[in-house]
């Protein structure tokens, strides 16, 4: 195992005088070029523009979904109706079926003949 056996190091200090901590960078980075005011104002509305559209893009994505729910909301109320219907046509032919079958419509019979009434 390699050891590292600065005499700075182990003192705590480096060129300069100025003393550090363990696990603490050494070395400071001084940026060579800064941003003047007018580059941070750009900066700035460039990051709210971008801010704005992000915002735009989740309201239009929210109305979608919410025309989507009324449309599937439509269809429900529609095909529940078509249910009902259908269960009401459902119990009317069960009765004619239970009527026609029962027994005192078999022992019901056919006219001879039959006589229509007019009005004028």
């Amino acid at each position: 195992m390699y050891q590292y056996n600065n005499s700075a190091a182990m003192q705590g200090q480096i060129a300069g005088g100025r003393s550090w901590r363990r696990n603490q960078n050494t070395v400071r980075f001084k940026p060579s070029k800064r941003l003047g005011p007018v580059s941070h104002t750009v900066l700035v509305a460039l990051m709210l523009a971008v801010l704005g559209l992000i915002y735009l893009t989740q309201i239009t994505k929210t109305s979608t979904y919410g025309y989507e729910i009324n449309d599937l909301n439509n269809q429900k109320e529609q095909l529940l109706s078509e249910q009902r219907d259908l269960e009401v046509e459902t119990a009317r032919l069960q009765a004619l079926e239970r009527v026609s079958q029962s027994g005192v419509a078999a022992q019901l019979g056919s006219p001879a003949q039959t006589d229509f009434a007019r009005t004028n």
